[in-house]
Order: structure tokens, then sequence, then C-alpha cells
């Protein structure tokens, strides 16, 4: 159960990030409206509210969390931007989600 709290957490946190971001991208680089920058900023603080939720050390819940941002991110780039990864794309992923894994679940001395 710890398990999946804790990848809930890094999947709500990484959107909110990835959206609070977007919608700050999308008011300065594509001249929308302030209002999408204010709902950005909100969601970014929602994102720092979300992390400190979690059951792990600092340290290792935001190496951890680097690498579910690469996979969020790749599919953010995907189905909101239309950038279809390619294999390294995906090979990339899987790498990183690996090393997570090693992060969170390696046995510990």
């Amino acid at each position: 159960m710890n398990t999946l709290r804790t990848i809930g957490i890094f999947i709500l946190a990484g959107l909110a990030e990835i959206g609070g971001v977007y919608l700050i991208w999308q008011w300065i680089r594509g001249n929308k409206s302030a209002y999408l920058g204010l709902f950005g900023l909100v969601a970014l603080f929602v994102y720092a509210l979300l992390q400190t939720l979690q059951t792990i050390t600092f340290g290792r819940a935001f190496a951890a969390y680097g690498g579910i941002f690469i996979a969020l991110a790749t599919l953010w780039g995907w189905w909101v931007d239309g950038q279809t990864p390619d294999r390294w794309d995906w090979i990339g992923v899987c790498v990183c989600l690996f090393g997570v894994a090693i992060i969170l679940w390696a046995p510990r001395a």
C-alpha cells in the first residue's frame, strides 16, 4: 500500500509541476492570458505541497521523482504537444524508471 501511495504522489506531483510550467509557458511564450500564469503558479504550489506528503527522505524522494518526471514529461509532450517519442526517448524513460526502482526499493543495509 505504501508503494502505491508513493507512486501516486509522484504522479500527481509530476502532473501539477508539468501542468503548472506548461500554463506559465503558454502565458509567456504563447501570448495567452496572464491568468494562465497565475493558475500555473497555483499548480506549482500544489506540486510543492504534494511532495511534502512523501514518507521517504527528502533526497531520496527528489532523486526518484526525477525519473518519474522524465517519464511524465515524455508522455505530456506526446499527448499534449503532439511530439511522438522515438525509440531513444522510450529507452531513456525505461532507464530512468529502472533508476527510480533502484532508489526506492533496493535493499538497504
